[in-house]
């Protein structure tokens, strides 16, 4: 008898299935459906009137970009006070990976580096990955818009990626299901794909943007990137007022490298994310520009935008600064600070733009202590400093 509801009434049940999931008790939620979040917001750390943020360095360059970030906030007197967490890369042990989950949670806003995860050990999985899901980080913003002075294969590019940040080839399922056979679930959920497009067609009616282009490969994936186009399509239909398009990744990489000012607002899965990401990146100067926005409802990180660590050049005080700094500029933007985010912000383009001043990835020649040190002294300069 409800077999054959289900069969004849799908959307009747799938609406009375939805209301009952929002009334499930944390428990039920925690262990009986596992792909959604039960997240309890904790009171945001504030002490007289300054933030506490969260810094997990990470490997690679991103130490020595993190000691930059809290040289330029002493210097533009951003309220912020970081509370420095180190995961070591080679340790399987879970301690520092937990304290920073804890962390996040108390003070609600996180800046991290790329996370290593040296481990071969297939029960060990990325931290990056499992910090996006331990906080329900569910959606991720790069906004690649050209920079002023930096030489690039593409110019006035503004094109915002909204991209699905738990889910995917991402889920980190995977097993040899017999000797030399290996399957790795891809995972699209119905309630995750509606939570993205929801919040592109909001960012894009509160931002004043005009269209919205869903990536996909549903010609061949057509039940799991089937139901995030679908989902996509129904979203659009509350939004006339914005212009709705698809496009397959193929054909999407190639328009981009073509006609990339056809593209206003993209939204995508999660592996189509990173690999956009790093194609607009590479149009408009490099990986050392961007930052990238991770929200969930309760929590937020920033962090630059094509997750690169960047072990190579670590060290060699070469390392673009910018992205690290267009990260905290973001999270003091998030935090309210927008006086001292514009600060530090005109200080960066005046760095690059006025100065010329551009680290080896760019064409430069500058060091990153050099372009540092300038935006330090633009912002001394500036004498518009709120204290």
């Amino acid at each position: 008898m409800a077999l054959r509801f289900v069969q004849q009434c799908p959307i009747k049940w799938a609406s009375k299935l939805a209301r009952a999931q929002s009334t499930l008790s944390a428990f039920e939620i925690q262990h009986k459906t596992p792909l959604i979040k039960k997240q309890s917001p904790i009171p945001i750390a504030m002490y007289g009137g300054r933030h506490a943020v969260t810094m997990l360095p990470g490997g690679g360059i991103g130490p020595e970009l993190m000691e930059y970030v809290r040289e330029v906030f002493k210097y533009a007197g951003a309220p912020v006070d970081f509370e420095v967490i180190d995961i070591d890369p080679r340790s399987e042990e879970s301690d520092a990976f937990d304290y920073a989950i804890t962390s996040i949670k108390r003070n609600g806003v996180g800046i991290k580096g790329n996370i290593e995860t040296k481990s071969e050990s297939a029960a060990i999985t990325s931290r990056n990955v499992a910090l996006r899901n331990e906080l329900d980080l569910f959606v991720n913003i790069l906004h690649c818009k050209s920079f002023p002075g930096v030489p690039a294969r593409q110019k006035d590019i503004d094109i915002v990626i909204i991209r699905q940040n738990t889910e995917g080839e991402y889920a980190m399922l995977e097993h040899e299901s017999v000797d030399g056979v290996v399957e790795s679930m891809k995972i699209v959920t119905e309630s995750n794909s509606d939570r993205v497009a929801r919040y592109a067609f909001e960012f894009a009616k509160r931002t004043g943007r005009k269209k919205i282009t869903t990536i996909h490969k549903a010609n061949i994936m057509k039940l799991s990137d089937g139901l995030f186009l679908e989902t996509s399509k129904k979203i659009a239909k509350e939004y006339p007022e914005i212009e709705h398009n698809d496009m397959i990744i193929d054909n999407c990489c190639m328009q981009l490298v073509s006609k990339p000012h056809q593209f206003d607002v993209m939204i995508m899965t999660n592996l189509y994310g990173s690999i956009v990401s790093n194609v607009l990146c590479g149009l408009i100067g490099g990986a050392g520009i961007l930052s990238g926005k991770n929200y969930g409802d309760h929590y937020a990180i920033f962090e630059p935008g094509t997750r690169n660590t960047g072990t190579a050049i670590a060290g060699k005080n070469i390392a673009n600064p910018l992205a690290m700094l267009n990260a905290s500029v973001d999270m003091l933007n998030h935090l309210g600070h927008k006086e001292h985010a514009d600060l530090i912000m005109n200080a960066m383009l005046k760095t690059v733009s006025e100065d010329h001043l551009l680290t080896p990835d760019l064409g430069g020649s500058a060091s990153s202590t050099e372009i540092v040190q300038k935006i330090i002294d633009h912002i001394l300069q500036a004498d518009i400093r709120p204290w």
